[in-house]
């Protein structure tokens, strides 16, 4: 790998290593595509909160959205991004040796 894909790599990783982030794309994976107010009511969050998150997610190319009249759906843009949300749960899912090694 060489540094600028690094670079965009360790990009990609800091947009998702966000709590908010993660649980708007875990949303947004469960259901394909989901408007503000939909996603709103999925973490429990405001308005304005969210759409700063998406924002985020946007500027990465991580989500996309389409307008539908007044309303705007998110979707997640690269299914490679449920396969890394998939993978990270693998990890935090796997139970610890019993001998309490790595």
């Amino acid at each position: 790998m060489d540094p600028p894909a690094a670079t965009r790599l360790e990009g990609i990783f800091k947009v998702l290593a966000n709590d908010t982030r993660l649980r708007l794309l875990h949303a947004l994976a469960r259901t394909k595509e989901l408007t503000v107010t939909e996603l709103c009511a999925s973490v429990g969050m405001q308005s304005s909160a969210v759409s700063n998150q998406l924002q985020r997610l946007t500027d990465k190319q991580i989500v996309a959205s389409r307008r539908d009249g007044n309303r705007i759906w998110y979707r997640i843009a690269d299914p490679c991004v449920v396969g890394l949300i998939d993978l990270a749960w693998c990890l935090v899912e796997t139970p610890p040796p019993p001998d309490g090694t790595s």
